[in-house]
Parts: C-alpha cells; sequence; structure tokens
C-alpha cells in the first residue's frame, strides 16, 4: 500500500465514522460523491484493501505479446537497424514490417534486448530562444552541411538545407560540391516552388560575402570600400531579396538542429534504402525524408498571411542565377573571356558598343550570353588560323679537319724557318744610300 493509499483510507474512515460528510470526503480525495459511496461499501466489504486497485500486479490487457516481442528484437538486432532509437524505429517497424508497438513499449524491449541504453536527461544551459518570424516567406535559414551520409557505400556529398523560419518547412539537395553553381541550383528550385522570400539568413562563408583580403596577422582598416558582391550576392540583389548573415553558428540554430535531426534518422534512411549514389539519394530524399519532415516537423505561422512574392517577368532566373563578368568590346568588335575571342555578330552592331562593357553571362547549363544594356547579342568564338608548316632546315654535314702534320712534316717546316742568312741586327745597319 502506498501512501497515496493510505492517505485516502483515513479519508474514507472518518467518512465512515461520520467525522466528516461525504461531500467534504469527495472534495478532499477528487472525486464524486457517487464513487465516495461505492469505496465505504468497498470498505465495509473487503476491509483496507477497498483503497488498493483490482488491477495492481496484473499483467496489462494491452501488454506486446511474446511472440511480437522476439519477432522486434530479430527485426532489430540486423546491422542495418543499429542505433535506432525507439521512436525511430517504432515507426520502420510499422512501415516495414507491419509490426505496431508503441515507443515507449519498444524502449522497454530494446532496453531489456539490450539493443538500447537508456540515458538520463541533462539540463542544459539556459538559452534565450529567439521568436519565429510571424509569417511564412518573412526569413529563410540557408546552409550546408558536410557530413558522411553514405556512411562510406558511394562518394562524398553534401546536403544544402533551406527551412523557413516561421514554419520549418524544409527544401533540401544532395549535392557533389559546395559551390556557387550547386547553391544557385537549389535557389533556382526553392524559387520556383515558391516564390520569392523577404530574406535569406546565411553564415558568412565565401559563397555569400567576398573575403577581405589583408595581410597576416594584420589590423583591418576601420574605413573599409565597399567589396564587390559575390555571385550569389548579385543574384540576391537582383530578384529584391535581402540577404542577412549570421555571427555564430548559434544564432542561425533552427538550420543547425535540423542538420543534426538529418544526420541522425536520414543517415538511417539512407541505410536502409541502401542508397550508394548521389541519385539515390536524392531520390530517397524527395520521395522519403523532405514529405515525412513537411508533414510531421511543420508548425502553423503565427500570422496566415505568405509573404513569398511571385515570379514577375522582370525575374529571369536564366539569367540571374548565372556566373556573371563583363568585358570591353575591342575597336573591331570583338571581345575576349576564358582565354577565347569572340565576334560579334555584323546585325548586333550599333552606337556604343565599340569600347563598351558587355555583360557575359556563364548559365547554369553551360551556355554563354552576352548583353549590352538590355539586349543581348549573338556572338561567335573566332576559330585561330592554324599555322603554316616551316620548311624543315638541313643541317649541313660537318666538315672533317685535316689530320696533324706528321713528324717528318714538322721537320721540314721548321727547317725552312731556320734558313742560314744575316742576322737582323746586321742588316738593320746596312746603308742604303751608297750606290
Amino acid at each position: 500500500m502506498t501512501q497515496r493509499d493510505r492517505d485516502r483510507l483515513v479519508v474514507l474512515k472518518k467518512a465512515q465514522k461520520k467525522l466528516i460528510g461525504q461531500g467534504q470526503a469527495a472534495r478532499e480525495l477528487d472525486i464524486t460523491s457517487r464513487q465516495v459511496r461505492r469505496l465505504l461499501q468497498r470498505l465495509k466489504r473487503d476491509g483496507d484493501k477497498a483503497v488498493i486497485h483490482k488491477l495492481r500486479g496484473r499483467s496489462s490487457n494491452r501488454k506486446t505479446g511474446l511472440k511480437i516481442r522476439e519477432e522486434t528484437v530479430r527485426i532489430l538486432s540486423q546491422d542495418v537497424y543499429r542505433d535506432f532509437g525507439p521512436t525511430l524505429a517504432s515507426e520502420y517497424l510499422e512501415d516495414k514490417h507491419g509490426i505496431h508497438i508503441g515507443r515507449e513499449a519498444l524502449r522497454q524491449v530494446m532496453i531489456s534486448a539490450g539493443l538500447w541504453k537508456a540515458r538520463g536527461q541533462k539540463i542544459g544551459a539556459v538559452h534565450q530562444w529567439r521568436e519565429r518570424r510571424s509569417g511564412r516567406g518573412e526569413l529563410v535559414q540557408w546552409d550546408t552541411s558536410t557530413h558522411d551520409w553514405l556512411e562510406g557505400r558511394g562518394e562524398t556529398i553534401y546536403l544544402i538545407h533551406m527551412i523557413d523560419d516561421a514554419t520549418s518547412e524544409l527544401t533540401a539537395r544532395f549535392v557533389r560540391h559546395d559551390s556557387t553553381e550547386e547553391n544557385m541550383r537549389v535557389l533556382r528550385t526553392y524559387l520556383e516552388r515558391y516564390g520569392r522570400p523577404v530574406a535569406f539568413y546565411t553564415d558568412k562563408a565565401s559563397l555569400f560575402q567576398t573575403a577581405v583580403k589583408s595581410p597576416r596577422y594584420a589590423e583591418a582598416p576601420r574605413d573599409q570600400p565597399e567589396l564587390p558582391p559575390t555571385q550569389i550576392g548579385r543574384a540576391l540583389r537582383e530578384l529584391s531579396v535581402v540577404w542577412i548573415a549570421a555571427h555564430s553558428p548559434q544564432a542561425k540554430g533552427r538550420v543547425e538542429r535540423s542538420f543534426q535531426t538529418a544526420q541522425d534518422r536520414l543517415v538511417k534512411g539512407l541505410r536502409v534504402a541502401g542508397a550508394a549514389t548521389l541519385e539515390e539519394a536524392n531520390r530517397y530524399l524527395d520521395e522519403e525524408f523532405v514529405p515525412w519532415w513537411n508533414q510531421h516537423l511543420v508548425v502553423s505561422p503565427a500570422h496566415p498571411a505568405d509573404a513569398h512574392r511571385l515570379l514577375d517577368k522582370s525575374c529571369n532566373l536564366n539569367a540571374i542565377l548565372s556566373v556573371v563578368e563583363t568585358r570591353q568590346v575591342t575597336s573591331d568588335y570583338t571581345l575576349r573571356f576564358q582565354g577565347k575571342i569572340y565576334r560579334i555578330g555584323r546585325a548586333d552592331v550599333r552606337p556604343g558598343l565599340r569600347g563598351g562593357r558587355v555583360r557575359i553571362e556563364v548559365r547554369l547549363d553551360g551556355s554563354i550570353h552576352a548583353r549590352f544594356q538590355e539586349r543581348y547579342l549573338t556572338i561567335e568564338e573566332c576559330r585561330p588560323q592554324p599555322r603554316q608548316q616551316l620548311p624543315v632546315r638541313v643541317k649541313p654535314a660537318a666538315r672533317h679537319l685535316p689530320s696533324k702534320p706528321s713528324e717528318a712534316a714538322r721537320q721540314s717546316i721548321s727547317g725552312i724557318s731556320r734558313s742560314g742568312g744575316m742576322p737582323v741586327w746586321k742588316a738593320a745597319r746596312i746603308d742604303k744610300t751608297r750606290g
């Protein structure tokens, strides 16, 4: 008998001895007067055991059967279900194997079988949560996660998340590289599906903010000139979407926590699905994970109005979501780009074009387009002329040097140089004026 049962017994005995009325006993026990009369009848018939529930000590009628418990343990002991928690395991048991078992009952089964270890709750540091935005589309958090998503079954891939701050609605995509082009493709998917949000909230990665170049260990100057935007920053400006930079990972906690959920549930789901390629991972992401997220984890916004703006005719996504550079047109109406020379079509020549600045757009499909003011130009790559083959110069044959003179030849030559005659000093004294 518990302390609560003993307290109830004291109140019932007071009512039995007419020390208090049945109404007062009902108020003290927080039950109805009718239930008090039933308990008094049981007290008279069974004694003090009247306050003990008759089902105490008996097995519940809803207890999971031994056969189902054994089948559950056998399934969850497979390697593919390793480190599954009770919540996720109960969902997979019902969806994949047709076994319906409650989360708490499954937790007890897994603990008794050694498949799950109960963990005590830890009280973390108190953090003042920022309130959600009131309307859908007011703020969208955007980030990329590097994780071993395929657990070594395939290539290294990255996960890009875009999550609405007001509703937690998710848009996600696996990519091979965390590059400008891949992020622009995910941005295009979001814009075509929902429209233009008011603002994007990201970190200060080089994709979104131009890094300040300064010598190492040197203090940054206080009055810095405004740096040119990155390609994504320029695209957001042309879309009239505000870019907000987070000063710490905790500032964009909603998207960071979404990655924690994905690194648990998504990794295990990809394992069960046997995904080993980028295409298979994206198929599971689109068909299973994102629909589950948007069905179970999305909340209703405080304000029902949608802040997304439609894509009007001025929003040419092919032109905006591209890598844009500028080039100057030369006097012969050509321009240089990526080490190649392009010639502008004769029909597109107009005043101000020669010496003017042309916008070069490298689209996501790899095509190159040139625009001068509001008009696109026809450009054609100038093929270099083949070089003429110069005649091959034949190297003249080497001349053979004469052989060294023999010893006899050297003696004869030295004999000629030593011919007998008057010494030079005597010849110099001869008087040549005499006849």
